[in-house]
């Protein structure tokens, strides 16, 4: 197809229409057509319990203009077939326009490459659709070295949602359907953006009722976790939605649950499920119980052999699958900090990796467990904990099924029944908890590549860094801590000249301080602040905490002087990259995990080995 032939089928003004007349783009611009102008992966997420699916960012144009636009997952195929490249053209069936941050953002739920059409350079000159409201919050869709990418505005930005167009009838996988005057929307194409939507998803777990009672008031409150083909998403109602729908909303049955329903960044702590977003209950919510329970998948596990635990993070969370070797009794033992007693029982899984893993329930879970040795056991939502090399723990928001009717259970049975009765199973109880015995090699980056890779902004990343200090922050570089062992919390100054913690209840005649620092560090690429605790503090000062709290009281001239001594060391960081939650604003936050000296025998040695290499490649 020649180029004239394609450029007369792109719809041009389209985008235009899409984000500024949205009452009647559906009539001007029925189909959109419009040519693809890059591609672009994300960074592959990656928990625990297994690679999540492939996200991808396309710019697309109507030769005027040109928007960055993300694909759905479930459109993902038209990338793994070859069918769409740079320079293809593409018929836009289904998509949600947002505003985010100032920038137009196309998701795309449905489209089609229209390979009649040929494949060509960029036709015409289109420029970036400039948005016509003021910008908003912050987005994890925007992002660097993309086509048409701009530096964001540091100014407060308002978000609004934009139009959205469904197509129906194409399956459960394909764009959002009708229910009643609503669209059914995926559980993935949920956001704050989101308005006048209806999700189709299944109960996967429900929590108990939980009650609170403080100072300020007493309430109470219940989570489920929703589940339908494109993903999962956390719900949880407040006080009078509790009386509303905990009765109605039942494990294992499907619902329709509609509008006004708030969406918000998702509290990581409370949750194991893979969505940057949650659901809260409102007194106006619409929740359906479906009639037809069939479509929507039962659950979704990410397995991890019970040998690959090893090399998965402490703290991380997990789902695993195993034979069920043993069952311990039930033991209550007294919460440290709460005082309350809680029931648990210990069960031992193996798998055909030939190891073994002690997990823990609690509470009723704990009571009424039934199962018989030699089941099979898939938990979902089991967190990792490094005592005794590798253990696991059930979580709240985690549930277990017995014998469930899945292919790895099916596997499994058939595994021991025929030779895993009488084998032998290793245990990780010889295991190192952090470092190169966990399976994991931290490279070394330079700051550059630390913020071009968004290290922190998908997953927890871990990484080497070779900086030199040129600045420490010296208001609050210590706080007073509990002198109790293995406590660490803040002490309050009782005015007395004595120092009480809350948590041990303890007083105590003088506190002991502990850094808490705010470093930054630079490289010949960039600069960058690293977050940095006692152990490091004490590396990069010299001194303790106690011994530098002191200099501070006794001698004011002494004191910067320190400082400036510690500045323009240059030391070996092992850091870690986190996505951290302040108020409402989310940013990466950097972590010393450790700080050492830097060998420079052994660094010029490695220096020596890379050009020695560099010689041979030429």
């Amino acid at each position: 197809m020649s180029v004239a032939a394609a450029q007369h089928a792109i719809t041009q003004g389209a985008l235009e229409a899409i984000f500024s007349d949205p009452d009647h783009v559906d009539q001007r611009f029925p189909v959109p057509v419009l040519q693809c102008l890059q591609i672009k992966p994300l960074a592959a997420q990656q928990n625990a319990g297994g690679q999540q699916p492939e996200r991808y960012r396309v710019v697309l144009s109507d030769i005027r203009n040109y928007v960055q636009c993300m694909l759905a997952t479930q459109t993902n195929h038209v990338i793994h077939d070859g069918s769409l490249v740079r320079g293809a053209l593409v018929r836009i069936k289904s998509y949600q326009a947002n505003m985010v941050k100032g920038k137009n953002i196309l998701i795309i739920l449905d489209l089609e490459v229209a390979s009649e059409l040929g494949v060509h350079d960029r036709i015409g000159e289109p420029q970036a659709f400039e948005a016509k409201s003021e910008p908003a919050a912050n987005t994890t869709l925007g992002g660097s070295n993309f086509y048409g990418a701009k530096t964001e505005s540091q100014a407060p930005v308002k978000s609004e949602p934009m139009s959205s167009r469904m197509g129906g009838g194409r399956g459960v996988n394909a764009a959002p359907h009708s229910h009643g005057n609503n669209v059914v929307y995926p559980i993935e194409a949920l956001s704050p953006y989101t308005h006048k939507w209806t999700i189709k998803a299944r109960v996967t777990q429900k929590s108990d009722i939980k009650t609170w009672h403080k100072a300020s008031g007493e309430g109470k409150l219940f989570s489920v976790n929703l589940l339908d083909e494109s993903g999962e998403i956390r719900a949880t109602g407040f006080n009078e939605q509790v009386d509303q729908f905990y009765d109605l909303l039942q494990e294992g049955q499907v619902y329709y649950i509609s509008y006004p329903c708030r969406v918000t960044l998702a509290k990581k702590q409370f949750s194991n499920l893979p969505n940057d977003y949650e659901l809260t209950f409102e007194r106006d919510t619409l929740i359906e119980k479906a009639e037809d329970q069939s479509s929507v998948p039962q659950v979704r596990f990410n397995f991890v052999n019970i040998q690959e635990l090893q090399s998965v993070e402490k703290d991380a969370t997990v789902d695993v699958i195993g034979v069920l070797k043993e069952v311990g009794d039930v033991n209550q033992i007294t919460s440290k900090n709460t005082g309350k007693p809680f029931d648990k029982r210990e069960l031992t899984l193996v798998d055909d990796s030939q190891f073994s893993v002690r997990v823990t329930i609690w509470g009723k879970t704990a009571n009424s467990f039934s199962a018989q040795p030699e089941s099979i056991v898939a938990f979902k939502g089991v967190k990792v904990s490094d005592f005794g090399g590798r253990s696991l723990s059930l979580l709240a928001s985690g549930s277990m099924s017995v014998d469930p009717d899945i292919e790895e259970a099916h596997r499994l049975k058939g595994w021991y029944d025929s030779q895993g009765r009488t084998d032998s199973f290793a245990t990780h109880n010889n295991m190192a908890s952090m470092g190169s015995a966990t399976g994991r090699v931290d490279q070394t980056k330079v700051i550059s590549q630390v913020k071009d890779e968004n290290l922190g902004m998908e997953n927890t990343d871990y990484f080497n860094l070779k900086a030199t200090i040129v600045f420490i922050k010296q208001d609050n570089f210590a706080y007073p801590a509990c002198s109790s062992e293995q406590c660490n919390k803040k002490v309050v100054d009782q005015g007395d000249g004595t120092w009480r913690c809350e948590k041990c209840d303890i007083v105590h005649a003088r506190p002991q301080y502990r850094y808490i620092m705010s470093v930054n560090v630079t490289d010949h690429t960039g600069q960058m602040w690293l977050s940095c605790f006692d152990d490091v503090g004490r590396v990069i000062m010299g001194m303790t905490a106690d011994e530098l709290m002191e200099i501070k009281e006794n001698d004011e001239d002494r004191f910067p002087a320190i400082f400036d001594a510690a500045n323009c060391t240059k030391l070996h960081f092992r850091c870690r990259a986190k996505m951290d939650t302040y108020g409402e604003n989310q940013r990466v936050r950097y972590q010393v995990m450790s700080a050492s000296p830097i060998d420079f025998r052994t660094e010029a040695m490695k220096l020596s080995d890379m050009i020695k290499q560099l010689s041979v490649g030429s």
